[in-house]
């Protein structure tokens, strides 16, 4: 009977969703992918698309690593001396050789003491903020960080918050101005590259910010970044945006599920940080860690990105993100000028960002159309994700339909 009003519930909640356009949709399945051939890089077969072939620009792996030889026989063979699954939480069973393994190699990868691995980038950071927050500490945060640093403050009964304005470093030190005497300890966080736009956060100029301030705060001002869509897909040597901006955070939460084309997410610090995370993170206590397979294959792809094929891989999505960039600008469209594969289609209305997701999926192409709320109203966008896997004539294709959509106007 309680489930009968339940379900009436929610049900006026999803019309609502759906009649204002706030809804998610039903979610496209890919029932086959075809690798690449020629001068075409991978293609991918949709339910109820038929035949019909689509060249993916909305994957967040941006380094095209999940369906590498190497990295594919990594997996499957930890999956055949380990099995699939680690049949239990870390600190019970489940912690294997290749996880600690893992482990010491994204801590040399970023040049930290240590390293942990949790089972997603989101879960991560949520792991990160909420034990690090007590009822005398102030968090100061920035206003387009991702939802999962939304969410773990959430959790959080911080002495204080203050938002600062995007990427404003007048606005941040600011606010850090104001956080003095609220508190004893003090974390200023934010996103690396910021996925609904591509653009950095300039950790060059938001550490010195934050260490004018840290002497005021009896247990110091601590840098937290999540670097998700940065590591592995940005700066000279794919190390994220400390590689990009020649400028280290305190601590740095990252994704192998994103440019490492794998799964889970990671934290890298200091020695004693990891260890208090190891007792007190419950998203990390009390949930399995990703399998020996994935840690396996995640250990093969960072291998692969010191060498010379990894430095060209780099090259290859570095020259593509700049060509469908310029390719863009150059039939008009509005973008947000960066270096990251992240490159926005800027819309700025909501029944036009609709009208051409529609057009692009009728003529083969999969983008993210981005409307109010996710994004603020004024900011509708396509978010295009370039990938290393992508050819130059992959490219010269999506820009083509982009020049077919102008001209039917």
């Amino acid at each position: 009977m309680g489930l009968k009003k339940l379900n009436a519930a929610l049900q006026a909640n999803l019309d609502d969703l759906r009649t204002t356009g706030r809804d998610k949709g039903p979610e496209l399945v890919i029932e086959k992918i075809i690798k690449a051939t020629g001068d075409k890089g991978p293609r991918y077969i949709l339910k109820g698309h038929g035949d019909k072939e689509f060249v993916k620009m909305n994957a967040n792996s941006y380094l095209g690593m999940s369906m590498v030889p190497a990295v594919v026989e990594a997996e499957e063979k930890a999956a055949q001396e380990y099995g699939v699954g680690p049949g239990a939480v870390r600190f019970i069973s489940g912690t294997h050789r290749p996880h600690i393994d893992l482990e010491t190699k994204l801590a040399q990868f970023h040049g930290r003491e240590a390293a942990m691995i949790f089972s997603s980038a989101y879960v991560t950071s949520m792991g990160v903020i909420y034990p690090l927050t007590t009822k005398e500490t102030v968090i100061v945060s920035d206003e387009l960080n991702h939802n999962c640093i939304i969410q773990g403050m959430r959790l959080t009964r911080p002495a204080a918050k203050f938002i600062y304005k995007h990427n404003d470093m007048a606005d941040l030190d600011a606010k850090l101005q104001q956080a003095v005497g609220t508190g004893k300890r003090c974390l200023v966080i934010t996103d690396g590259i910021f996925s609904m736009r591509g653009d950095h956060c300039p950790f060059d100029q938001l550490v010195p910010i934050a260490k004018k301030y840290d002497d005021q705060f009896e247990e110091g001002v601590i840098t937290i970044a999540d670097d998700s869509h940065g590591v592995g897909a940005f700066g000279p040597n794919g190390r994220g945006t400390e590689d990009y901006t020649g400028t280290k955070v305190d601590i740095l939460v990252g994704t192998l599920g994103k440019a490492f084309g794998v799964n889970g997410g990671y934290v890298v610090g200091s020695k004693t940080l990891v260890e208090f995370l190891h007792e007190t993170a419950p998203m990390y206590i009390y949930s399995n860690p990703i399998t020996c397979s994935e840690a396996a294959a995640a250990l093969k792809v960072l291998d692969i990105l010191d060498t010379k094929e990894g430095k060209e891989r780099l090259a290859h999505l570095q020259a593509m993100t700049k060509k469908f960039e310029h390719g863009m600008v150059a039939l008009g469209y509005e973008t947000i000028p960066g270096d990251h594969p992240v490159v926005p289609l800027m819309v700025r209305d909501t029944a036009e960002t609709t009208a051409l997701v529609k057009y692009l999926t009728a003529n083969g192409v999969l983008g993210t159309g981005l409307n109010f709320p996710v994004v603020p109203k004024g900011d509708e966008e396509i978010r295009f994700q370039v990938n290393a896997d992508h050819t130059e004539a992959d490219i010269d294709y999506v820009l083509g339909v982009l020049k077919a959509y102008n001209e039917s106007k």
